[in-house]
């Protein structure tokens, strides 16, 4: 299986959760792929089938902030175009599971069927994710995973309360 790997690449919990889970992965034999601003902190060596593509940061006069969000889409779309990945699993719903459905939209235009995995750390649903400007997007971009994975029971069930989450 070839998965994409969003997440954080420092040294917080989603990050070394993530660079962990993908390197057991490439273990395995599957074909993994970290996308994200920067090598994530615990791919300090080689890991056999483990690859890294680095999202480029833009910036343009006009927008007074980086467009981090959407040079991630882009380049979910090109890494998945260019390595026929089976599945882009995604660590925190903002903005890795928007960029994600984003990419997952613009792909099945090409014919690809894109699968999203979202895997939910903590501060993305307690805290950011109840950020009026964002609860929207949160909830939007859980319903729209393909599934959906919490690091605790704790964790599961408050999103399932505070964002009225109909799935499992």
């Amino acid at each position: 299986m070839k998965i994409g790997i969003t997440c954080y690449p420092t040294y917080g919990g989603s990050g070394v959760l993530a660079t962990e889970l993908g390197k057991a992965l490439a273990a395995r034999g599957c074909q993994v792929h970290f996308i994200s601003y920067a090598l994530p902190q615990r791919l300090n060596r080689f890991v056999e089938n483990v690859f890294f593509h680095e999202v480029e940061l833009s910036t343009y006069p006009l927008f007074e902030h980086s467009l981090y969000g959407l040079s991630l889409t882009s380049k979910m779309i090109e890494v998945v175009e260019y390595e026929k990945l089976d599945l882009l699993h995604v660590h925190y719903a903002i903005p890795h599971a928007t960029s994600a459905y984003m990419a997952k939209q613009i792909l099945k235009k090409q014919n690809s069927d894109i699968k999203i995995i979202t895997t939910l750390h903590g501060t993305d649903i307690t805290l950011v994710g109840l950020e009026p400007s964002f609860l929207p997007l949160v909830k939007f971009s859980i319903d729209e995973s393909d599934g959906v994975t919490a690091v605790s029971k704790f964790l599961k069930e408050t999103t399932l309360t505070n964002y009225n989450i109909d799935k499992d």
